[in-house]
């Protein structure tokens, strides 16, 4: 007979790994971030518990995109006033607002509950090849 393993939160071990976002498109990079952010990559994830890892990404200036999505792909948002409607195209999320466009991207894909509100304070972007978090000695981890 099978058991299902459900961990329980003061047994959850957090690693840190640091995801190398040099040449990678935005889609891939997001995808894998997010599901180690959840802990999806362990054989003890549980939905209800906080069993993901931290992720530091680094050199988000050079991410790609594939295709024509730098003139076709706009991002939306609203202030909730009249004429509060602000509009930006990928070209210029990438240019001025790198850290803003790829967290956007991997909060996302994660779960919009207040579980997915605490997952999504483990990351940590950079547009350079720079952190702070030398102290947590992160693995780093490998994006195809």
């Amino acid at each position: 007979m099978r058991q299902t393993t459900m961990i329980k939160p003061s047994e959850v071990v957090h690693t840190w790994y640091v995801a190398d976002a040099a040449d990678c498109t935005l889609g891939r990079l997001s995808t894998v971030v997010a599901s180690v952010l959840r802990g999806k990559n362990k054989p003890t994830f549980t939905p209800n518990v906080d069993c993901g890892d931290y992720v530091i990404v680094i050199n988000a200036d050079k991410i790609k995109v594939t295709g024509d999505q730098d003139y076709k792909k706009d991002y939306f948002s609203h202030s909730m006033y009249p004429g509060g409607l602000r509009v930006r195209s990928t070209k210029n999320m990438r240019e001025q607002y790198t850290v803003e466009w790829v967290e956007k991207a991997i909060k996302g894909m994660l779960p919009h509950t207040k579980l997915g509100d605490v997952q999504r304070t483990h990351l940590f972007v950079y547009e350079g090849a720079e952190h702070p978090h030398a102290a947590q000695k992160p693995i780093e981890l490998k994006v195809k």
